[in-house]
């Protein structure tokens, strides 16, 4: 898509609905950010009508697009060869598959307008060759879950050293339930895994660096670490992990509130997201705990490993 066509997509991008992270209003702002770009929005044309949409998303400093987000096409049409054609165009010209990260109703599921609309999407993602899903719950706290107390047995310290981090993501690795990790690391190896899972938050989230910190006994001894963060639109639960030979005694919560309550305290936050892994139970139960809201799910479908 040029420029010239922007106007000619939106009707497209009004429906809303199951995928809709570009609506008109979203589709223009990220516009401006460079997180959506004319050469990442792909169409279907016929006679000078659109009748189907991808919009790839990534960050503003990266010069390729990181993941597809939203993808629509009219009603009448054989929907998922049509957008199943757009996305393997567009992979095409890309040189890879690239992630489709699908927005749902927490209740998606009990809901068959939901089912139906997610549907004929993953058919075309498949058709693409996305293949693999993973799904994750969203949540969101606000001032009127309140803000945690610090933790009574933990204390939390700033960590400059970037290698530090890489060990601690290195270590959280074994027997993870994040599944993006995990399924990586058995690619490329943990250790590779760690630095890019550490240059990710450092340099593509917009949150600031200083605010990473380690979480350790009164005595000294690592536990964990918490990564608070922000991506351009919410402050956000960056990452989190807890140590293996620490699980099970509930330190998760203790992260977990730290990140809250520096991001509320520190940062101003009257709003913070987070996305952990559907069969990520411990974390899930977690972010119950602290209040948090489940108020959405994100279907990755990604190419087979």
């Amino acid at each position: 898509m040029t420029e010239s066509d922007v106007d000619r997509v939106l009707p497209l991008l009004a429906v809303g609905g199951v995928g809709a992270w570009s609506d008109v209003e979203a589709f223009r702002k990220r516009l401006a950010t460079t997180e959506y770009r004319p050469e990442w929005t792909w169409i279907a044309e016929e006679d000078g009508e659109v009748h189907a949409v991808a919009v790839w998303w990534g960050p503003p400093e990266q010069s390729e697009p990181a993941a597809l987000d939203t993808l629509h096409a009219r009603a009448g049409d054989d929907r998922a060869q049509l957008a199943g054609e757009l996305l393997s165009a567009a992979h095409r010209s890309y040189g890879t598959a690239l992630e489709y990260h699908v927005l749902l109703p927490a209740d998606w599921r009990d809901d068959p307008e939901s089912v139906a609309a997610l549907e004929w999407r993953r058919d075309a993602a498949a058709r693409a060759g996305l293949t693999e899903p993973v799904e994750r719950l969203r949540y969101e706290w606000t001032r009127d879950s309140g803000v945690p107390a610090p933790s009574p047995r933990l204390r939390f310290r700033p960590e400059p050293d970037d290698e530090v981090f890489v060990d601690l993501f290195r270590r959280v690795l074994e027997h993870s339930l994040d599944a993006a990790s995990s399924q990586e690391a058995a690619k490329v190896g943990a250790e590779r895994q760690a630095r890019s899972d550490v240059a990710f938050y450092r340099d593509s989230m917009v949150g600031d660096r200083s605010w990473w910190f380690v979480a350790e006994t009164p005595e000294g001894e690592p536990v964990g670490f918490g990564l608070p963060s922000r991506n351009t639109s919410f402050p956000v639960v960056g990452y989190l992990g807890v140590l293996p030979e620490h699980r099970g005694h509930g330190y998760v919560d203790d992260v977990l509130a730290e990140i809250t309550r520096f991001l509320a305290e520190e940062a101003g936050a009257d709003v913070i997201r987070a996305d952990t892994d559907l069969a990520n139970q411990p974390m899930a139960k977690a972010f119950d705990r602290m209040r948090y809201t489940n108020f959405a799910r994100r279907l990755v479908l990604s190419p087979p490993a």
